[in-house]
């Protein structure tokens, strides 16, 4: 009995992976940012710039937020409350994005609650992440972790398929399968494409059933909830201990700067094939697939080869991985590969961008995955949320940098290309720190 209430438990547990990620997938990345990019604002650069200044807010106050909630919902116990709570901001800011038209006489609305749903979105992760040393060993982690990850992978894959399919039209105004968008939409408002939003809060709201079902505290919840002042003290405490810690302390920053860099690919992915290559949101979803595709299927292997081999293997060829493919893409253009000229037409580039937007979602899968495995070995099992919230800190701390220097050096240059070259430098930065991480973990107590 205990067995099956456990599989149960790990299993609602993935389902958030599944249910949480179309709003990276299929907001963030593949149709939404395209979107925003080529509808809503008619200049991809300036697009590009004012999305990274948005998302880069966003980022900041999560980083301020994170470690307290966490240290709050520690010594609580409420992390279902805390989850529920963003679900909803999660849900109210995707579903309003059903009115970004075309053309908006200003975009701040739009992308004020597009940030509100990515701060929830984030939030819940949190505290859903901090549930993972509850699901097994610490020898089993790491491929439960993995498992959740391309799960969610998966959910990204279906999703847009559907999206692809059924609503998202092209420029002939069909959508991948040649029909008009489902339910009678305007193409001509791009109500299939707006559609988008709304799509991904029903599917986060239908997918979020299990975990709800399932994922039960384990643990007795406290009959009231710790004074902010007490989890500004612990945690106060636990920033201090920092120094004496460099394993730990190496990990948040290298992890700060990986994942800030790998978070700048996937932000401005789609942006950046929509203004460079001049892909419509058909080909974009394509590309979507095939590198949510990859992710699952290496989210997986890594996993496995977590277990095998632990984490910081898995983590440093990932990161050196993302390197060399992140200095390929500035490489790539309509009329260059890797430097060199192709003829006018050629459809070259555009599939050298599909094989690397298929590497970066197999590095990007396990890289992600292995991460957060990686943080459970250094958490003390009874302050695993505040630890997840300074993960989340060091993650969020610098989430406005890559965006934010994205957006700075778009503008300054006048170039998408050269845009997207500050994730290069971070993801060089975060790789140094992992000299000091302890591949078998440093626990804080």
């Amino acid at each position: 009995m205990i067995d099956i209430a456990l599989k149960r438990r790990v299993r609602g547990w993935m389902m958030f992976d599944f249910a949480s990620q179309p709003y990276n997938t299929l907001l963030l990345t593949f149709i939404f940012g395209p979107y925003f990019a080529s509808a809503v604002m008619d200049d991809p650069v300036q697009a590009q710039s004012v999305f990274g200044f948005a998302v880069g807010l966003a980022g900041l106050v999560m980083a301020v937020c994170a470690p307290i909630l966490g240290a709050m919902a520690d010594a609580s116990g409420r992390h279902l409350a805390w989850i529920k709570t963003f679900s909803v901001l999660y849900v109210i800011g995707a579903a309003a994005l059903w009115f970004a038209v075309p053309g908006a006489e200003t975009v701040w609305p739009v992308l004020l609650v597009f940030c509100i749903g990515l701060i929830g979105m984030e939030f819940a992760t949190i505290f859903t992440n901090a549930m993972l040393p509850t699901l097994g060993p610490l020898s089993e982690i790491g491929r439960i972790s993995g498992s959740g990850w391309a799960l969610g992978y998966v959910g990204g894959v279906l999703s847009l398929i559907v999206m692809l399919t059924l609503f998202a039209e092209n420029a002939s105004g069909v959508t991948l399968i040649g029909i008009p968008p489902l339910f009678g939409l305007d193409p001509d408002m791009r109500e299939g494409t707006r559609l988008v939003g709304p799509f991904t809060a029903v599917w986060y709201i239908v997918f979020m059933v299990p975990f709800f079902l399932w994922v039960k505290p384990v643990r007795r919840v406290s009959e009231t909830i710790t004074p902010v002042s007490v989890s500004l003290r612990r945690l106060r405490e636990t920033v201090r201990s920092l120094p004496a810690r460099p394993s730990f302390t190496a990990y948040l920053g290298g992890s700060m700067l990986y994942r800030d860099a790998l978070a700048g690919l996937y932000t401005f992915g789609g942006i950046y094939t929509a203004g460079v290559l001049g892909w419509s949101t058909t080909a974009i979803g394509v590309f979507g697939i095939l590198a949510a595709v990859t992710g699952a299927v290496f989210a997986w292997a890594g996993g496995r080869m977590d277990r095998a081999r632990g984490p910081k293997p898995v983590i440093v060829l990932c990161v050196v991985t993302l390197i060399v493919v992140s200095l390929a893409i500035v490489s790539v253009t309509p009329t260059s590969v890797f430097l060199l000229p192709v003829a006018d037409g050629s459809v070259l580039p555009d599939i050298v961008f599909y094989v690397l937007g298929a590497i970066i979602g197999a590095a990007g899968g396990a890289l992600q995955a292995s991460s957060r495995t990686m943080l459970v070995r250094l958490v003390h099992i009874d302050h695993v949320t505040e630890g997840f919230g300074l993960y989340a800190l060091a993650g969020k701390a610098t989430a406005f940098l890559a965006p934010t220097l994205i957006g700075v050096v778009t503008l300054i240059s006048g170039s998408q290309q050269i845009g997207v070259l500050p994730v290069v430098g971070l993801f060089i930065l975060g790789l140094i720190l992992l000299v000091w991480v302890k591949p078998e973990g440093e626990r804080i107590p």
